[in-house]
């Protein structure tokens, strides 16, 4: 029986709280604050200025490893930085058992050449033969 808070006129409606509206509301700040969180995360987590090249190619294979060589040499892997000794300990453990592993390689554009040439050389030194350089495509001239 509902609870009446004061005398009522014959032939009044008790007034009711609509929950469906309520709903629709909480549903659009769910999504929206959803889509906000999400393009607030970054999917890769160090930005790099990848050099352009007239000859690249999409690798539609799967991709193992992504390593990233920032501006400053760090090598990045699953949003860490790794010394070289501590990265083929990892990438090897990663790596077991695993046949025909791919890697690929973002260096940064400012990156120097031997600090790419150093995570070439531990990707490498694990057996790995399948690596690629990633780069972005030359604009059309």
């Amino acid at each position: 029986m509902p609870v009446t808070l004061g005398p009522r006129e014959p032939g009044e409606q008790s007034p009711r709280i609509e929950i469906i509206p309520l709903i629709d509301i909480m549903f659009f700040l769910l999504a929206a604050f959803m889509l906000v969180s999400l393009s607030m995360t970054h999917l890769d987590s160090v930005p790099v200025q990848l050099p352009t090249a007239a000859t690249t190619e999409t690798d539609a294979g799967r991709i193992t490893i992504h390593l990233v060589v920032d501006r400053n040499g760090m090598i990045w892997w699953d949003g860490r930085v790794h010394a070289p000794a501590e990265l083929a300990a990892r990438l090897a453990e990663q790596l077991q058992g695993q046949s025909d592993p791919r890697v690929v390689i973002s260096g940064d554009g400012e990156a120097r050449h031997a600090d790419v040439v150093r995570a070439l050389d531990v990707i490498r030194a694990l057996g790995v033969h399948q690596v690629t350089l990633h780069t972005r495509p030359a604009e059309p001239r």
